[in-house]
């Protein structure tokens, strides 16, 4: 199936979570923000999301400094 990771289009298995995606990604356990279809995604439930094909998921890094 078909999503769109920070604008750009990615091939994924159907019946994907959020977790999931985390995983393929190799994402940080911390300092990251994400959201799906502009709706932010709190970590307690990435286990739980799953995404739906042509999903929009934005990911956001911490950045320290200012």
């Amino acid at each position: 199936m078909k999503i769109y990771v920070n604008n750009k289009e990615q091939e994924v298995t159907e019946h994907i979570r959020v977790s999931d995606l985390a995983a393929v990604l190799q994402l940080p356990a911390q300092g990251i923000a994400l959201a799906v279809n502009n709706r932010m995604i709190p970590r307690t439930e990435w286990e739980n999301t799953e995404l739906l094909p042509e999903a929009n998921i934005v990911i956001i890094k911490a950045a320290c400094g200012g």
